[in-house]
């Protein structure tokens, strides 16, 4: 299902999602605050979000980010986080896992 799908029942408040959709985007709220969000339709067929070497910033150009965290820039040192406590889903974990984000040990913090 595309975007589209999701507001066919809409159809009195279509714009008004989508211009706050757009907002979102443009000011990199929740969801948007992401460097490669993964759209729901797609992660619902499986597909994962792709990391080119453009897309993602060198963890030497992220001051004090957690290597465990890639797609994403907690501070190391941080106090113990739940995905509670974070907006991010979905993001790739490597290494030690701080945080316990991935609970199932495929590699992917915070799924729902």
């Amino acid at each position: 299902m595309t975007e589209e799908g999701y507001l066919k029942n809409c159809a009195s408040n279509r714009q008004q999602y989508l211009a706050a959709e757009a907002n979102a985007k443009r000011r990199k709220l929740g969801f948007w605050d992401q460097p490669n969000p993964l759209m729901p339709w797609d992660f619902r067929r499986g597909k994962t979000a792709s990391h080119s070497q453009s897309d993602s910033i060198t963890q030497s150009s992220r001051t004090n980010c957690d290597p465990s965290y890639p797609d994403i820039c907690l501070t190391s040192g941080a106090a113990d986080l739940d995905c509670k406590d974070i907006p991010y889903r979905n993001f790739r974990v490597v290494g030690s896992n701080p945080h316990r984000f991935d609970r199932n040990g495929d590699g992917i913090g915070c799924e729902r």
